[in-house]
């Protein structure tokens, strides 16, 4: 899934990206508003991912995601 789905499909995905990643607050998830480099930038800033590790995660679950 590339970037573009996911800013598509935020309002769908957005309860799973709060399941996998329960620090990120829904003000978190309202600035985020489906795009990968704000998530990324939440993901170091409340996890402390580097922002590799932090794509590298995202990456990771969108494949997930499209795999359900």
């Amino acid at each position: 899934m590339n970037k573009e789905i996911l800013e598509g499909k935020w309002k769908q995905l957005r309860g799973e990206v709060q399941k996998k990643w329960g620090e990120l607050t829904n003000d978190d998830l309202d600035q985020i508003e489906g795009q990968s480099t704000k998530l990324a930038g939440k993901l170091q800033e409340r996890y402390g991912y580097s922002k590799e590790e932090a794509e590298r995660e995202i990456d990771k679950f969108m494949r997930e995601m499209k795999d359900k």
